[in-house]
């Protein structure tokens, strides 16, 4: 039996990967979480954690309590301190645990991460989509993503920051400049994360809950060529001075759910279980998700969105 907490449209998608990977899974709403009823169980394997960041550490409190590996969705946590605690509650249990940075899945990204990146000395990650399009039925005022703690399209939209710490591990934040929106104080719109590492490579993160358009792109230039990548069409450009290249990829968005999870399912197995390069094992993430809760902490505000809900 796996566990999924967290009913929305997230934990669903988990539940229906599951089922379809030959798990019998049971989904919990949050409002319905009962700790005590389920510190009783022994029929459990695994417990996936598709709730608010806000409440994240309660769960893998648990889960190392129980012995249960977890899935738990990005971000870890927005602060420093948050993150620790929870590596601190997992200990051991993160060897067998995933965090969803599912992305690391797109084929665009492992071909990527298959080539040679070490003449890069540039490069930027976009990625944006208007928040009010996002899901049917579906209320950005209402959800997570409009708190001040734990909301905020850096955090909502963090998986171009997690590729970027990947394919370069030494990249550290400079700075962060965010949009708000006068109707939700302290919470970020659209925000660009300025990079840089020891080998002296620069580069920007952006992501925006603004583009009427949805867009994931980007570019790495090195001094063998340049590397456009388009992540919704699933190719990827190369052009080394002789005219571009284009790669196409086949791509379902749901491949990379059911791939992270066959990962995990594997790890819960055995944690010592072949898994696919990149993969987001949590006791492997603990610099992305530094690097991440540091951004969120070095936004500074330049100006508000007008964007009407």
């Amino acid at each position: 039996m796996i566990l999924v907490i967290g009913a929305g449209s997230v934990g669903r998608r988990h539940a229906d990967n599951l089922s379809a990977l030959g798990q019998t899974v049971e989904l919990i709403p949050w409002r319905s979480y009962d700790r005590a009823a389920l510190e009783t169980r022994n029929d459990v394997k695994g417990l996936v954690i598709a709730t608010a960041t806000q409440v994240r550490l309660e769960l893998v409190t648990l889960c190392a309590a129980k012995g249960w590996p977890f899935y738990v969705e990005k971000p870890l946590h927005w602060t420093a301190k948050g993150v620790a605690e929870i590596y601190d509650a997992a200990g051991d249990l993160a060897k067998r645990s995933m965090l969803g940075f599912m992305a690391r899945y797109h084929p665009v990204v492992q071909a990527l991460a298959a080539d040679d990146l070490s003449d890069v000395y540039g490069f930027s990650f976009e990625i944006g989509h208007d928040v009010r399009q996002w899901r049917q039925n579906w209320s950005f005022p209402d959800s997570y993503a409009a708190k001040p703690e734990g909301g905020g399209v850096l955090l909502d939209l963090c998986h171009e920051l997690d590729l970027a710490k990947a394919l370069f591990p030494d990249l550290a934040v400079q700075s962060v400049a965010s949009v708000g929106h006068t109707d939700f104080d302290g919470v970020d719109f659209a925000s660009r994360i300025a990079l840089t590492d020891g080998a002296g490579r620069t580069g920007t993160v952006a992501m925006d809950y603004l583009s009427p358009v949805s867009l994931r792109r980007s570019e790495l230039s090195g001094v063998r060529g340049l590397r456009k990548l388009d992540m919704l069409a699933a190719e990827i450009t190369r052009d080394d001075g002789h005219g571009p290249q284009t790669e196409n990829f086949e791509f379902d968005r749901n491949d990379m759910f059911r791939a992270i999870t066959r990962d995990w399912l594997a790890l819960i197995a055995d944690e010592d279980a072949a898994l696919t390069p990149l993969a987001p094992r949590v006791s492997d993430m603990r610099s992305s998700s530094d690097l991440i809760a540091d951004a969120w902490g070095k936004r500074v505000f330049t100006g508000a969105a007008e964007m009407t809900f």
